[in-house]
């Protein structure tokens, strides 16, 4: 049996060159897609959104043309999710470490409520992705990143990314990202993994993702010790995990 695409979805601040540890550690080939401002130039017209990145995510699916499985981490976790709930049909399998985001009980973290307001959010971006390249692979390296990853990364950090940051933080402060989680039991149409690093402050506490981990479907794998970024924290126990998932479908 031929081995179903597997397609890679990175977040914010991130680029594709996010993933290069983990991919190394795996055995298969995958596809890295580039959302637009992450590694890609925003395409006139295109508003960065919730919803403009799950209808981007949709396109490059359907692009594929036949069920992939799906592995979203940070905000492509979340656009994972939302394909998920909303074509279940372009998917074998969907992993995601940002689930809790749809918790009705979730509330955004202190640096998305500073991005989600006018001025205090430019400023934030100007922070988290100003000075020079060099710059910011030292802000990389000091969240864990290995020096190689966070060079090629940060030489993608660039002011598209920073409109993207903040189009699509302000398009999903709350309540949007509850009431998209409405729809969570929508995305039990496939076989989910809920990634749980013990670590990672960002997408809601425990309960919140085993809430709406239980609500999609999905199961759900501790990583115990790891942090945000666990694809390079930890890239052999990570990519142990998925292709334990995998092989189980």
């Amino acid at each position: 049996m031929t081995t179903p695409p597997t397609v890679l979805v990175h977040g914010n601040p991130e680029t594709p060159a996010l993933w290069d540890p983990l991919v190394a550690s795996l055995q298969r080939d995958v596809v890295r897609t580039v959302p637009p401002g992450f590694g890609a130039p925003l395409p006139a017209g295109f508003g960065a959104t919730m919803s403009d990145y799950r209808d981007w995510l949709v396109g490059e699916l359907e692009r594929i043309g036949e069920p992939v499985d799906l592995v979203g981490h940070d905000w492509g976790g979340a656009h994972v999710v939302n394909v998920a709930m909303a074509r279940p049909d372009l998917l074998r399998s969907w992993v995601s470490d940002a689930i809790g985001v749809f918790d009705a009980d979730y509330v955004w973290h202190d640096l998305a409520q500073g991005l989600q307001q006018p001025g205090v959010g430019e400023e934030s971006v100007t922070r988290m992705l100003g000075g020079s390249t060099a710059d910011k692979a030292a802000r990389l390296v000091s969240s864990g990143f290995p020096p190689d990853t966070a060079e090629q990364v940060a030489a993608g950090q660039d002011e598209d990314m920073g409109r993207a940051v903040l189009a699509l933080y302000r398009s999903a402060a709350q309540p949007a990202v509850a009431e998209a989680g409405r729809s969570l039991e929508a995305a039990a149409a496939r076989p989910g993994l809920a990634l749980l690093p013990s670590e990672d402050t960002f997408v809601g506490t425990d309960a919140q993702r085993r809430r709406a981990a239980e609500r999609a479907g999905a199961r759900v794998e501790v990583l115990d010790g790891l942090g945000h970024w666990w694809m390079v924290e930890d890239p052999q126990r990570s990519a142990a995990v998925l292709e334990r998932f995998w092989a189980s479908l």
